[in-house]
This record gives C-alpha cells, sequence and structure tokens, in this order.
C-alpha cells in the first residue's frame, strides 16, 4: 500500500480524498467549497477534453462561448428549470466595494446596487436560448449545434473534490432543431458519444438508459444517462442529454418559419459532462498503491527510471533511455525519464504508481550490458525482463493490453454486483450491500419516492442497452404492474 493512503477496505471515502490529494491531482481551495486542479489533474481533464471535443465536432457541434452572468427575469421564464436551481443559485446584487469608513477593509458600496440582479451560471440554457431568438428565423437556420467549455456554480452545501464542489469545469451542449425526432435522435446519438468515450477511454462500462421523471434534468421532457458502478458498489451519473422539447424556445419565443410559411416554435437539446469524471476515473480503477490510469488518458504513459552508482553510469544508462523514448514517442506515446538524482529509485518506483503511470521501465548498468531493462505494469503489478531491441513495439502492445484490462477488470466487477430482486425485504437488506438491483418498478412517482425515503436508493436509469429486461412482473414495491425492470442503487 502507498505510503499514507488509507486502504479501500478500512475506509472508501478516506482512501479516495487521500489519492486525489497524494497524487496530486487537486486540494482544497481558500474559497468554500471549491478546488485547486493540479497541473497533473489537470493534463488528466486536458485529454479528456480533447478526445470528447473531437468526438463532438464529429457530429457537427461547433464551440461557442456565452456569459458566465445570466439575469434574474431569465430563470423566472421556466418555472421548472427555476425550481431545480434555485437553491444552488449564486447571486450578483452589487458591482462595487468601497473603503469602510470604520477603517475596517473594504465593504459593499450601497449605492453599486444592480439595477437587475444576476445568477452566476449554475447551467446555460436560459443565456443560450435568449441568444438563440437572434439567430434563428427561418427552417434554414436549424439546427444550430453549439457546445461551450466553461465553468459553472452550484452552491453546494456538502463539498467533495471533483465530485460535488461549489465551482466545476463542464462542457455544456445546446442544440436546436427543426423537429422533435431530429431533436431525440440528437439526444440519443450525444449519450451514446458518452458511452463511448467512457468504455473505449475511461475504460469504464456503463449503462446507457432513461432518467426516471422524478431523477430527470429540471425542465426536460426526457433525460437520458450513462450509469457506472465504483468499487465500493455505489452508483456515479457520469454524463446526462437531455431532450428538451419546446419548453425554453416557448419561454423566450424562439420561432422559425417552416418549409410551409407556418410559424413554429423550435425543438432543443443540451447535454454535459464535467470534472465529475475526474471522480468516476479514480473510483472506478484505482488500488491501495494509487491511481491506476487508462493508458488513453494517462498524462505520462510510460516513465522511465534510470539505476546507477556513478555518473558515468548515470550518463550511459540515460543515453539509452532517450533512444527508446524516442522510439516510443515516435509511435505517439508520452514518455518521461526521471533524472532526479537526489531520490532513490525505490522512493520513484513508488510515487508514480501512485501517480497510476500504466507502464514504468527500470534500466541499470548489468541491463545495459545484458541488452535488457525491467518493465512494469501498473494494472497488475507484474515485472517483466525484456530485451531492449524491440521495445517500443513490445511496449505500444503492453499498453494496448492494459488499457483493455482495467476495462475487463471493471467490467467483471459490475457484472458480478448486478443482482435481480423481486421481494421488498430482500431488497431493503440487498440495497445496503452496494451494487445494481434489477427491479420491477410501476412506473409512478410516488412508488419511486417512497423507495428513496425508506432505503435512500433512486432509480438510476430505465436500461437501454447492456442489460436484457425480462419483460413485464410485479412492482418490488407495490405489487402493481411493471414493463420491465429498471436499475436501483444508492447513488455519489
Amino acid at each position: 500500500m502507498a505510503k499514507d493512503v488509507t486502504s479501500r477496505a478500512e475506509n472508501y471515502s478516506q482512501w479516495y480524498n487521500d489519492l486525489v490529494v497524494k497524487a496530486d491531482l487537486a486540494e482544497q481551495s481558500s474559497v468554500r467549497g471549491c478546488m485547486v486542479i493540479k497541473p497533473y489533474g489537470y493534463a488528466i481533464w486536458e485529454k479528456m477534453q480533447s478526445q470528447l471535443d473531437a468526438m463532438f465536432k464529429k457530429t457537427g457541434v461547433q464551440n461557442a462561448y456565452f456569459p458566465l452572468f445570466i439575469p434574474k427575469s431569465f430563470f423566472s421564464r421556466e418555472a421548472e428549470h427555476v425550481a431545480g436551481f434555485a437553491k444552488e443559485c449564486a447571486v450578483v446584487t452589487h458591482h462595487r466595494l468601497m473603503n469602510d469608513p470604520d477603517g475596517k477593509g473594504v465593504v459593499v458600496d450601497p449605492d453599486a446596487k444592480l439595477e437587475e440582479e444576476l445568477i452566476v451560471r449554475p447551467t446555460s440554457e436560459t443565456i443560450i436560448w435568449s441568444t438563440y431568438k437572434n439567430w434563428i428565423t427561418s427552417w434554414r437556420d436549424l439546427p444550430i449545434l453549439c457546445n461551450q467549455w466553461c465553468n459553472v456554480v452550484r452552491w453546494e452545501m456538502r463539498t467533495r473534490l471533483f465530485l460535488r464542489t461549489a465551482e466545476f469545469l463542464w462542457q455544456e451542449g445546446h442544440t436546436a432543431h427543426e423537429t422533435a425526432e431530429e431533436a431525440q435522435a440528437k439526444a440519443e446519438e450525444m449519450v451514446h458519444v458518452y458511452a463511448d468515450f467512457a468504455r473505449n477511454y475511461m475504460a469504464l462500462p456503463v449503462i446507457v438508459g432513461h432518467k426516471s421523471p422524478n431523477e430527470r434534468f429540471a425542465g426536460a421532457l426526457d433525460t437520458l444517462t450513462i450509469e457506472a458502478m465504483m468499487q465500493d458498489g455505489k452508483a456515479l451519473q457520469a454524463g446526462t442529454s437531455h431532450f428538451l422539447g419546446q419548453n425554453f424556445a416557448k419561454s423566450f419565443d424562439v420561432r422559425f418559419t417552416d418549409k410551409q410559411g407556418q410559424q413554429q416554435f423550435v425543438w432543443a437539446t443540451s447535454w454535459g459532462v464535467s470534472t465529475r469524471l475526474m471522480g468516476a476515473l479514480i473510483m472506478a480503477h484505482g488500488d491501495d498503491n494509487g491511481l491506476v490510469l487508462p493508458p488513453a488518458l494517462a498524462p505520462i504513459q510510460v516513465v522511465m527510471v534510470p539505476i546507477f552508482k556513478t555518473d558515468e553510469e548515470r550518463d550511459a544508462v540515460v543515453e539509452k533511455m532517450k533512444e527508446v523514448k524516442a522510439a516510443l514517442e515516435a509511435l505517439g506515446h508520452s514518455v518521461k525519464i526521471d533524472e532526479r538524482d537526489t531520490l532513490r529509485p525505490g522512493f520513484k518506483f513508488a510515487e508514480w504508481e501512485l501517480k497510476g503511470v500504466p507502464v514504468r521501465i527500470a534500466m541499470g548498468p548489468r541491463d545495459l550490458q545484458n541488452g535488457t531493462a525491467e518493465v512494469h505494469r501498473r494494472d497488475t503489478l507484474e515485472k517483466m525482463s525484456v530485451s531492449v531491441e524491440g521495445i517500443d513495439r513490445y511496449v505500444h502492445d503492453l499498453l494496448d493490453s492494459i488499457q483493455k484490462g482495467i476495462y475487463e477488470k471493471a467490467a467483471n466487477y459490475r457484472d458480478a454486483n448486478i443482482r435481480k430482486c423481486d421481494d421488498w425485504e430482500e431488497f431493503k437488506t440487498e440495497i445496503q450491500r452496494g451494487g445494481f438491483l434489477l427491479c420491477h418498478w410501476d412506473g409512478t412517482p410516488e412508488t419511486e419516492q417512497k423507495i428513496k425515503d425508506e432505503t435512500k436508493a433512486t432509480i438510476r436509469c430505465i436500461p437501454v442497452d447492456t442489460i436484457e429486461s425480462d419483460g413485464p412482473g410485479k412492482c418490488i414495491y407495490s405489487g402493481k404492474p411493471s414493463g420491465g425492470r429498471v436499475v436501483f442503487a444508492i447513488s455519489y
């Protein structure tokens, strides 16, 4: 176990907090509820951002930027939307400070009160739809496919690094369409982009499904989600895509002239993922030695540690490592040679294990003489002696194997912790064990709320892939008819 890192078995929550801080991902800031994302953590987020951005653009989406501040009156136009965010809004009321007359620093200037208070962006539907009104007059102006990378503020009372902070980074896509069918298709397309990214880059097995009415985004007619299972058996909502119908178009009077010359309201979607994905990456794959990063998202995919006693040995080993580094970089991999001469190799090994670097290569004078190197894979902690001749291709293939192995391990854990349940008394016991319970539900918000009140479990999704439904049955709580099973879990 890495030094000073609590084991998962001892305290999973503390283990997570330890990894975030000790692996140099993030730390608490001097502003309550906000975090500082450190360079190593931000490098992972940049890789996520870069890959997702490319995937969005393949679907025709373009990036734009909209204001951080939203007039308070905009929120009043969509009642359900404002109700969903009212308790989390930060409000700007004044625009100037002044020296305190009593000499105690600065105070808000009472004469600088804003004519209209501004909400610090918790999400951007309202400001974007007020803008789209200026962009759309005819069917020829549609569709509009915009995304923005930005920060948002939701004033959380209980915060946790990456998972729930008052300010966080995310992307939010907002699209406008001519028909309901086009908008629904876009919402479905984007949730599958998220699923593809989660599975193939994060090595995270996810279930795609619809949210129940109680769990939908405020103001949406339909919310699609990707749900992942963490190593403690809890669910994490990793991304959502919403079909918003015409609610925002009607609130902001966004109309277009259709091909028949008739005035119609526009149809909308929105979709987003956030730095919460960083939390998912840590909790899904990490172990008691630290992070386990999928190669596809690791800022450093290969770290090389020279072992030497004299300057001559050091120079000879590093020279050979530079050759290997160049060969690996030519294959598209990020490589670092750890040349720090004030630290022992064992300390470096532990540090890079803690940071989750997928492959470590160690080489000393004897290895140089024998034409070999020691290769260590982070996911299984296996060590292999490998010929330096052709080591670049060996490591290239090994990184592919690690990416697949991390996914398979997470998928096996998830599948082993998905259980069907048909008895209410059994449900109350089983849900406390963690994992996903597949149960029948009668489709009513009342039943869903009662289950949540009694067990803290929520419907994570009504699955559309991965999980087979066995057809109609009886609701686990009410005994009323059910069309199929849904996924229940306790979530983050």
